[in-house]
């Protein structure tokens, strides 16, 4: 069998529209992969391409260790199988089910024998000498599973196969297809716009919106951690409950106001891993609850509802409402107000009826209101806290430190300031000392929480680091935000760093071609392989286009001899790091220097072999 990589697959058509953005991801060996998502996400097109009926724009398909990009359909090693079934209506199930091998011209016992394999596993060996028509669609959707299964793939492509089945006869193929997946085991990738398929069928889902990846992960995963507002109400059914609110910090208790004027109390703790400015009262935040995560209360709370509808389904009870006072009107479109409650069967509930509420707060969800990106990552994405200024030095965590170069020009005659801190910039260091509250592991990593009055700096840690101990550090001041009066006046530093310049090439005879890239008048060799896939995905225009070539800083060097001049415009000294703004014609890099370096003038070497090559108009990677 085989393992399948996607490395920055997209899809571009003529009229500049992507129709899939940037897909990366690794397919292991028997892995059942769903691509869901709503129509027009590019999730069939994302199959396409691995079948080889659709051509890539740019990117690689690896199927194995083999590069696909160019193969034939028929060279790919893969079947599929369609919604429509695409059986051929003048011919048996037998017929049907044999036709790809006898275009093999493989023997006929040999045929035979796979047909009758096939369609004992599938159980329609009573109906091979039927025509499709003669057959329901489950019926017709299993003698399109035996036509791919008797090719014995490497990977089945399964592009929504179930959508023309009935409700009883999706579940029942559901379970079917899963059962054959663990019999082959074999690679599957599934397409599907129905979540259910997806989280039952599923080892990962891929989850895709307007042509862009939203999250790959397990469908717990998904269920429990979504990454925004989006994943989060197409995963799960009923749909998660959105509300528009305002948090309020209130010592160790966060209050939640919600668009009626209800309020409930959370822990700080569930919440401490957000951004200080959503507590302030004042933000406007997206809380995402989950049906099965309101609990009806007993006794009154400040959560209230009005019944509107309510559905019985043997086994649970599905409750409508809107937030406020009984009376209220309930209106599909309102969604600030609306809520739905999954309950158990057997309460008490009538249309009409005022409700209490209990959330169970560890089952929230926060989103920004304007990215409706999640604020509760596993791994915070950045601290924010206080410090103040005086002379050249920063007081903040409790200590006193010398205020590097760069961070003391950007702040200027500002008194206080604030620190974003990303985990990854505390370091192991002497500037600074705080309490560990505990560590928790998470997405692979030790995450420490490290007391600072009354709310957490968050470090990722490693296995000497123990609750309750002291933890010595220090910041990399060259990865920290830096702000005044809410504006940032210093950026962190970036991993990486891009020049723009043109594409050439220089031909020797017939059969030898050079590429280079064209920047500020000196050209840096390209790799033959990335010239050629330029010139296949842009054609001859590549060579009369601006294009954005990006490459790790650290790939940067500084070359007495060989590379492009640069005027030292001034060196940022951060104390952890130190960088020098080099000014290449019109363009600026930032180079990582040692801490004695002075000089006015440097050749900067920059490795054509480390670039990506990214099309500028239409904003896409092409190698």
């Amino acid at each position: 069998m085989a393992n399948l990589k996607l490395s920055h697959i997209y899809k571009v058509y003529e009229n500049g529209h992507k129709a899939v953005n940037d897909f990366n991801i690794d397919i292991q060996d028997k892995e059942f992969i769903v691509f869901v998502g709503p129509s027009g996400c590019g999730k069939s097109t994302t199959l396409r391409m691995i079948a080889g009926l659709e051509n890539i724009t740019s990117g690689d398909l690896f199927i194995g260790d083999t590069l696909a990009n160019d193969l034939e359909p028929k060279d790919r090693d893969i079947a599929m199988v369609f919604q429509s079934y695409a059986l051929y209506p003048h011919m048996t199930v037998y017929d049907n089910m044999a036709f790809g091998l006898r275009n093999r011209h493989m023997p006929e016992d040999v045929i035979q024998e796979k047909v009758l394999e096939a369609a004992k596993m599938l159980d329609i060996e009573d109906y091979l000498d039927r025509k499709p028509k003669a057959m329901s669609g489950g019926q017709r959707q299993r003698v399109a599973l035996g036509r791919a299964l008797v090719r014995d793939p490497k990977v089945f492509l399964l592009d929504e196969p179930l959508s023309n089945l009935d409700a009883k006869l999706r579940a029942q193929m559901r379970t079917e297809i899963t059962k054959l997946h663990k019999k082959l085991g074999t690679t599957f990738i599934y397409v599907t716009h129905d979540q259910v398929e997806a989280m039952t069928m599923g080892t990962r889902i891929v989850v895709m919106k307007l042509g862009y990846v939203q999250q790959i992960d397990t469908p717990m995963n998904l269920y429990n951690k979504p990454y925004n507002k989006f994943v989060a109400g197409f995963i799960g059914t009923p749909q998660m409950n959105f509300f528009d609110v305002k948090l309020t910090r209130k010592g160790k208790d966060v209050e939640i106001l919600y668009p009626d004027g209800s309020k409930s109390l959370v822990k700080y703790e569930s919440v401490s891993k957000i951004h200080n400015k959503y507590l302030d009262g004042e933000t406007t935040v997206i809380l995402g609850i989950r049906p099965e995560h309101i609990n009806l209360s007993e006794k009154k709370t400040d959560l209230k509802a009005s019944v509107t509808a309510v559905e019985h389904l043997g086994n649970e009870c599905i409750i409508y409402g809107v937030l406020g006072e009984a009376g209220e009107e309930f209106t599909m479109k309102d969604e600030g107000k609306n809520v739905i409650i999954k309950t158990v069967e057997g309460v008490k509930v009538e249309v009409g009826d005022q409700i209490y509420l209990e959330i169970q707060e560890e089952k929230l969800h926060l989103f920004d209101k304007e990215t409706e990106v999640t604020l509760l990552n596993p791994v915070p994405n950045y601290s924010v806290f206080d410090g103040k200024v005086a002379g050249e030095e920063l007081s903040i965590f409790g200590s006193k430190v010398k205020l590097p170069e760069a961070l003391k020009e950007a702040i200027g005659e500002a008194k206080e300031v604030e620190l974003e801190v990303p985990p990854f910039a505390v370091v192991p260091g002497k500037d600074y000392s705080l309490k560990v509250a505990k560590v928790e592991e998470v997405e692979g990593v030790k995450l420490a929480y490290l007391e600072n009055e009354d709310c957490y700096l968050f470090a990722i840690v490693d296995d000497s680091v123990k609750e309750g101990a002291k933890y010595n550090f220090s910041l990399r001041n060259d990865k920290v935000r830096v702000l005044v009066e809410g504006q940032p006046v210093l950026e962190p530093i970036g991993e990486q760093e891009f020049i723009e310049g043109t594409f050439k090439k220089k031909e020797h005879g017939r059969n030898k071609i050079d590429f280079f890239y064209s920047v500020e008048g000196d050209e840096i060799p390209a790799p033959v392989e990335c010239g050629y896939k330029i010139n296949a995905v842009e054609g001859n225009n590549c060579y009369k286009k601006t294009y954005r070539y990006v490459f790790d800083r650290k790939s940067i060097q500084l070359d007495q001899e060989l590379g492009l001049m640069g005027k030292v415009e001034k060196v940022l000294r951060y104390g952890n790091q130190d960088y020098a703004k080099v000014v290449i014609g019109k363009q600026e890099l930032l180079v990582e220097v040692a801490p004695d370096f002075a000089a006015e003038e440097v050749k900067v070497f920059l490795d054509g072999n480390a670039f990506e090559v990214w099309q500028k108009e239409i904003d896409f990677r092409i190698c």
